[in-house]
């Protein structure tokens, strides 16, 4: 393969001056593609110039006598050549372009495009090199840019580049263009395989595709690269598309002896009389034996399929593998006519992607839904446009050729239920009749799956709304139910207290119990109890130490299910404020804090602390965060501190206390 690319630019100096420009790959669109894993030879070529090139910040970069390489990044990494000059005199300018996912020609107008170059007026050699320069005020340095090399760029996977190399100043006498030393790869691993083969209507030339760019001059021109297999005749010759003006193709003609009659064949590649199959730029070949199968059509198109219809549908599908022409199709439908075990319409028939006038379905939709289970028939007629279907080969498909289809019975997946309650779970009884041979039933409860019986009891144990879904099938139809359940026995006894409260003060007890509850009974713990609903406010008994209270609620529903709830209450010894004179915060448990205490009755308290100096050195309006006798994380001094103390009591009046306290350690 090295022989064939360097054979082939050889070849240009042959032309050298005696031809015009712009030779092959002296244009961007004609670049010559390579793999970066030889060394090119460039000569003489002729002098030319097509546009400058802006680059932001810097004068136009003149095309000046250029030659164009086109290659692709298969492996991110840095990318490292050298342009060595024939005659050490000559000076040889470059520019690298990112032109992935755009047209060759756009780098005359998108500078983004630049991702380096050289431009600098020494001669000798040039390229992108590990110890390069950076080009940092111009993407391709400047005319007067003493270093001739660049520093190598990093390139991106799966991107494509073009690397222009021109001579500014005339008539030149060649270089060698040698890649190396980078990181990145650039040879494309894969293989040149067959891709598709389409048939021209004469039967006689085949347009095949190949998945990769092959070169043009590895395609022997006597077709011998081919054969078809199951066929008499033989391949007479083979030209690679858009071999002029580019140097390689991925699509090509072959031109037969004698038109190929419907059938089945294979398009295999073997060794032509050049001695090799198809070969890319790299050097790889189409492998000996790789072949792709292909089918002739007679020349009347048919009704190939009809995509099985949906349920009562209302639009049928059919597909073609000769592809109809669009155009050929009567908007209003009636180049089709449906028969069957009833009567069926058709209002409207179109392309389904129709490209280049051509598609491989048509769409039809229907009057109304065929909902008649049963054998039908969509055949070809004759159509309001004066003709039936034709394919791109302008044959007409025959009238009356037909497809059958089966139309399955609808089904519901409507159902019934009752409910079988308890206090500890209820029993969904859910009744679904099956009808339109049902054989497939699917019940979700919640999203989750709950049975696949046609009807099941379920068992539930969490109560309140259940969400269920119904779908059945007859293999056909189906059809999908959702229905909200509502099991409403729910019963939960709630109530809410203080959890605390002080002596001679009444209690609150508020009922948040849910349910059909039909009685109540409230046990307060101290031998009283009550059977209302909502009970009168409660004064527990006098004691002279706090005491604690289990107050419980039962309740029970109309089944006699009941449930219970339980709290517990203290009534405190006293609520009298006071804070105490002195504490002692050394941590052994006794008197380590200074709060006011009992303050359980109380709203918009405020506790504040100073020193001697008049400082606040704690504030609360939390009776229970208590002064631990430290300032700004340090112990406090030892001695006396003043507070003061407001509140409001339960009876809504405001107080306020003020004194002195002695910290002691």
């Amino acid at each position: 393969m090295k022989a064939v690319l360097i054979a082939y630019l050889l070849t240009l100096p042959a032309w050298g001056w005696s031809q015009a420009y712009p030779l092959k790959g002296q244009l961007a669109a004609t670049a010559f593609p390579i793999c970066a894993q030889d060394t090119f030879r460039q000569v003489a070529l002729p002098n030319g110039y097509d546009a400058n090139i802006q680059i932001p910040g810097c004068d136009p970069f003149f095309e000046l006598n250029p030659f164009y390489y086109r290659f692709t990044c298969y492996t991110a990494g840095n990318l490292g050549f050298i342009i060595i000059p024939n005659l050490p005199t000559d000076n040889y300018d470059w520019v690298l372009f990112d032109i992935t996912g755009v047209l060759p020609s756009t780098i005359f107008i998108d500078p983004t495009l630049i991702v380096t170059g050289n431009r600098s007026s020494n001669p000798g050699n040039t390229g992108a090199t590990l110890e390069g320069s950076n080009n940092n005020n111009c993407p391709v340095g400047s005319t007067n840019n003493p270093s001739t090399f660049t520093k190598w760029p990093r390139l991106q996977q799966g991107h494509e580049y073009l690397l222009l190399v021109t001579h500014p100043s005339g008539d030149q006498s060649g270089y060698s263009l040698a890649f190396g030393g980078g990181s990145a790869e650039l040879n494309d691993p894969t293989l040149p395989d067959l891709l598709s083969v389409r048939v021209s209507c004469d039967k006689k030339t085949l347009t095949v595709g190949i998945t990769k760019f092959v070169l043009c001059s590895s395609l022997a021109s006597d077709g011998s690269d081919f054969s078809v297999v199951n066929y008499a005749g033989t391949i007479v010759n083979a030209v690679g598309l858009n071999c002029s003006p580019q140097f390689d193709y991925d699509y090509m003609e072959l031109s037969l002896s004698d038109p190929l009659p419907p059938g089945q064949y294979s398009l295999v590649s073997k060794n032509g009389t050049d001695q090799n199959t198809l070969l890319e730029y790299c050097g790889r070949q189409m492998l000996v034996g790789d072949h792709i199968d292909f089918t002739v059509l007679g020349a009347q198109p048919t009704l190939d399929s009809l995509i099985p219809p949906a349920c009562e549908p209302n639009t049928l599908h059919l597909f073609f593998s000769d592809p109809v022409k669009c155009s050929s199709i009567a908007a209003d439908g009636s180049d089709f006519i449906i028969t069957g075990s009833s009567a069926v319409s058709i209002i409207q028939a179109t392309g389904g992607l129709c490209s280049g006038n051509l598609t491989n379905q048509i769409d039809i939709t229907l009057a109304s839904p065929i909902t008649a289970a049963g054998s039908y028939q969509i055949a070809v007629a004759k159509g309001s446009d004066g003709n039936t279907l034709t394919n791109q080969c302008d044959y007409a498909m025959v009238a009356g050729s037909s497809l059958p289809f089966e139309i399955g019975t609808p089904v519901s997946a409507s159902f019934n239920y009752t409910i079988a309650y308890g206090c500890n779970q209820d029993t969904i009884q859910l009744n679904y009749l099956p009808a339109g041979g049902v054989n497939q039933s699917v019940w979700n409860i919640d999203t989750a799956f709950a049975s696949s019986a046609l009807s099941p009891d379920i068992v539930e144990t969490v109560f309140g709304l259940k969400n269920v879904q119904h779908i059945v099938s007859n293999g056909f139809c189906s059809d999908t139910l959702n229905k909200t359940i509502n099991l409403d026995n729910l019963l939960t006894a709630a109530f809410t207290a203080p959890n605390e409260v002080c002596p001679k003060n009444v209690i609150a007890f508020i009922n948040n119990s849910i349910g059909n509850i039909v009685s109540y009974h409230w046990d307060f713990g101290d031998g009283t109890s009550s059977m209302d609903q909502n009970p009168s406010k409660h004064l527990f008994p006098d004691t002279r130490e706090a005491t604690s209270y289990s107050v419980q609620l039962i309740i029970q529903d109309q089944m006699g299910c009941q449930d219970t709830a339980t709290e517990q209450i203290t009534r405190l010894q006293t609520c009298n404020i006071s804070v105490p004179n002195a504490f002692s915060p050394n941590g052994d448990g006794k008197n380590d804090y200074l709060y006011p205490l009992n303050a359980y009755n109380t709203t918009n308290l405020e506790f504040q602390v100073f020193n001697r100096y008049g400082q606040l050195v704690f504030e609360t309006r939390d009776w229970t965060k208590k002064w631990d006798g430290r300032m700004n994380g340090h112990p406090a001094e030892t001695g006396t501190y003043v507070w003061m103390l407001s509140y409001t009591d339960g009876s809504g009046k405001k107080l306020s206390q003020r004194g002195t306290t002695i910290l002691i350690r």
